[in-house]
């Protein structure tokens, strides 16, 4: 189904999950026929060609990788013994609450049959203590209440030290009032004003921080708020999440790109843009592989390294303000995949996913055969196991050969097992290509709308004055772009959905509002 009521369904368990009614207009693009260029293929690209083909726009997709997906794409490597196996960039977490992602790629599953939901979403501390979602209530506040009882990061005496008027804003998470309250603060200041036990604060809100491949330090308080409410506080999706049976490419791109040639798009991989000039009559030109072409309009779906560089190359794009917001865009530091083939299995206790804290670089581990089909049968027929781990926020000026060995030493003391285990053969990943978003920084950030008739963005470093983040943010920024254009010509644009965008509870908004008229900004 394709028409305007397409994917507008409820998308989860959620019950005040906010539906976000799309613009009014006619089934299809009619009259003279309308092109649009998407630069990027990647979620947010992928979302933003999906709703325009899907209503009769002529796309043609560019992306300069020879596969889909951007950070969530994957490629062919050939093993020691000759095999091909998939690499990526490393895992990534399919919350229930991503609905317009999911919704995305419901075009070509509608069932989602080709996901796993993982049983658990454990964390583990250097310093030996273990924290476990599996047991927490998923309604909110039951979900905040029953963490702390269950959690061992919480101690009777370290309960009495907190600063709960601090933490009061957690309780209603207004999107975008949050910025204004929270985005001068970094994380890390509004996580020691809470007074939280240290092993609480890494277990409970860092790995939240981290998500965005910062340092606390250099992240804004109100995005890591902003996260905190759409995955525990403010949703009732809680923090369960599923995963692709298979490699990103097989599971989601390479039936999504067949989904969009089969309503008329051409997708251009291995295409860089060199530039895009905007012609006298308000249309665009896209100089790509040194061939130009006309198109009506222009979706930019770039990561942010890829942004700047393509609208500095096409000097007359926008205007002088918008170009600055541009050009002051900022990636977050540098972080670590590490893909390792090891001769003998992982003991089979560990979970697929751990996340961890207090293991020097190392953020988490994933075992992948415990779900992932080309790993599972690899590891069937070596007696082996895929093991993968992730650095987030590396130095600057890192080696990354010293931060690959670093990371493996710290498996061995996560998973001893793993230290008597040969390498048959490894993949590192070192990418530094993620937005920052920085305290102080949104106001200055660029919205899907441009100053430009017919030139959008999409990307996870899109503001959306929505509650989205991460994968679900570029997922959203892309329908978003998309509906924009739809307007301009008339046509029906395509539902949202969102977690709520307020506190849940009543009771809690107006604990809240007296810890404002308290004073609680940090």
């Amino acid at each position: 189904m394709t028409g305007p009521r397409a994917h507008t369904a409820r998308p989860g368990r959620d019950r005040r999950a906010v539906y976000l009614p799309p613009p009014a207009g006619s089934a299809r693009v009619g009259g003279p026929p309308r092109s649009t260029a998407v630069v990027g293929g990647g979620i947010a690209g992928l979302a933003a060609a999906t709703a325009l083909a899907e209503r009769g726009v002529e796309v043609t997709l560019y992306e300069r990788e020879p596969y889909l997906g951007g950070r969530v794409g994957g490629w062919p490597v050939e093993l020691y013994d000759g095999s091909t196996a998939t690499m990526s960039r490393g895992f990534h977490a399919f919350f229930r609450q991503y609905y317009n992602l999911r919704g995305l790629l419901s075009r070509t599953d509608p069932t989602l049959a080709g996901f796993i939901g993982l049983p658990d979403y454990p964390l583990r501390h250097g310093a030996g203590l273990h924290d476990s979602f599996r047991r927490v209530p998923r309604t909110p506040p039951l979900s905040a209440l029953g963490f702390v009882a269950l959690s061992p990061s919480f101690r009777s005496r370290d309960l009495v030290r907190m600063n709960p008027v601090a933490a009061l804003p957690l309780l209603d998470v207004r999107v975008p009032e949050v910025y204004d309250r929270l985005d001068a603060v970094s994380a890390h200041d509004f996580l020691a004003s809470l007074r939280f036990p240290q092993a609480a604060r890494h277990l409970a809100f860092e790995v939240f921080s981290r998500s965005f491949f910062a340092d606390p330090r250099q992240l804004s308080a109100a995005e890591m708020v902003l996260m905190f409410h759409i995955y525990f506080l403010g949703s009732a999706e809680g923090l369960l999440f599923d995963v692709p049976r298979e490699p990103f490419p097989t599971a989601l791109w390479e039936p999504l790109g067949d989904y969009l040639r089969g309503h008329g798009a051409t997708l251009r991989t291995s295409t860089p843009v060199d530039q895009v000039a905007p012609t006298e009559d308000g249309a665009f030109t896209v100089l790509a592989d040194r061939r130009a072409t006309r198109h009506d309009t222009v979706v930019l779906a770039l990561d942010t390294p890829g942004l700047r560089s393509l609208v500095g190359r096409s000097p007359r794009l926008g205007d002088t303000a918008w170009r600055d917001r541009v050009h002051r865009l900022r990636t977050a530091p540098p972080f670590l995949v590490s893909r390792l083939w090891l001769d003998r299995p992982v003991d089979r206790r560990r979970p697929g996913f751990l996340g961890t804290a207090g293991y020097g670089p190392l953020d988490n581990v994933s075992v992948l055969e415990r779900w992932e089909g080309e790993a599972a049968r690899w590891a069937v027929r070596t007696g082996g196991s895929v093991v993968e781990l992730h650095g987030y926020a590396l130095p600057e000026d890192g080696d990354p050969e010293v931060e690959a060995k670093r990371l493996i030493e710290e498996l061995w003391r996560v998973y001893p097992e793993t230290r008597n285990a040969r390498i048959l053969d490894e993949r590192h990943e070192w990418r530094q290509d993620c937005p920052l978003f920085p305290v102080g920084g949104y106001d200055d950030r660029p919205g899907v709308r441009t100053p430009q008739s017919g030139l959008v963005l999409a990307g996870d470093l899109v503001r959306t004055d929505l509650p989205v983040a991460l994968m679900e943010r570029a997922a959203t920024s892309g329908f978003m772009a998309a509906n924009a254009l739809l307007e301009s010509w008339g046509v029906h644009g395509h539902a949202l959905w969102t977690v709520p965008d307020r506190g849940r509870s009543r009771l809690l908004r107006t604990l809240a509002a007296r810890g404002q008229g308290a004073g609680t900004r940090p």
